[in-house]
């Protein structure tokens, strides 16, 4: 029987969801990371990664494993400091993350969140764009010279223009969509890599 976070309408026949029980992932979106970082390499040991929006925390999984290879165990994922229930987009909670921050600042900001969807798309992809673009600007004065920056989308009308905005911060923008991601969603992931501070 599936647990309640891994019981979504493809049920058992989701080849990703069966492996997140088997790896002990808390869901499925952990291969999306996964197959992203072995193209990109960006989540290296020693490095200080952001996750924004991270319940129920299989991208925190995924980085910590990466990041901190020595540290295991998914109760309460030990090399990470969570803000249980908080909302990213309140801007106390972006001031937390950043008094926690070492001197030097963030590595590496990934964001898997998304809005509740409405069943219309322009008004999906205007939500979950404005996200993209608030953990953007938080980026912006968290990011090390160098930095990472990756997130998902919906794609839509704004998508080019999201995509220009990041080229003229980082010197190599990618879009992606992870075999990980179903073939009917309209997610892609943004990759962003060489933060111009």
């Amino acid at each position: 029987m599936l647990a309640p976070e891994f019981a979504d309408h493809h049920g058992a026949r989701d080849l990703y969801v069966k492996k997140a029980l088997e790896d002990n992932y808390r869901c499925r979106s952990a291969y999306k990371l996964i197959e992203l970082d072995d193209r990109f390499h960006f989540l290296k040991p020693g490095r200080v990664v952001i996750d924004c929006g991270a319940s129920p925390g299989s991208w925190s999984q995924v980085a910590v494993n990466r990041v901190c290879p020595s540290k295991k165990g998914i109760e309460d994922i030990p090399g990470v400091i969570a803000f249980s229930k908080s909302d990213f987009t309140d801007n106390k909670t972006q001031q937390r993350i950043i008094s926690v921050l070492p001197s030097a600042n963030a590595d590496v900001i990934i964001s898997d969140m998304a809005p509740n969807a409405s069943g219309n798309h322009t008004i999906n992809h205007e939500a979950i764009l404005n996200l993209c673009e608030l953990v953007f600007d938080f980026g912006r004065t968290v990011l090390k010279p160098g930095g990472v920056f990756l997130c998902k989308l919906w794609d839509g009308y704004g998508t080019k223009d999201f995509v220009k905005l990041l080229e003229r911060n980082f010197k190599q923008v990618k879009e992606c969509k992870p075999q990980a991601s179903r073939k009917e969603s309209a997610e892609i992931y943004i990759y962003a890599e060489n933060f111009k501070k």
